[in-house]
């Protein structure tokens, strides 16, 4: 599967379905195809469209890591430990 193929498979998957890495992945591409400038009017609005939502799951993705990471370090040695779980938005 060559790169271009990779990319028509992960833009048909559901952002917030994706590996952080995968997310990265495929906005650096949408990035590149907007900044090309080579695009249809239609077409750089769903690139547009599919920008967002991927930079929202990866945001979504990072305030997780960084509040199970917050979670881990507390220094209080009493506190409980619980089960993370993240709260779909």
């Amino acid at each position: 599967m060559h790169l271009g193929e990779c990319r028509i498979i992960m833009a048909n998957k559901k952002p917030e379905n994706m590996t952080f890495e995968a997310t990265i992945e495929e906005l650096d591409a949408i990035v590149e195809n907007l900044e090309n400038g080579d695009l249809a009017l239609d077409d750089a609005l769903k690139n547009f469209e599919r920008g967002i939502a991927l930079a929202r799951a990866g945001q979504s993705k990072l305030s997780d890591a960084e509040q199970r990471v917050s979670i881990l370090l507390q220094n209080d040695d009493s506190s409980p430990l619980s089960d993370f779980d993240a709260q779909p938005e």
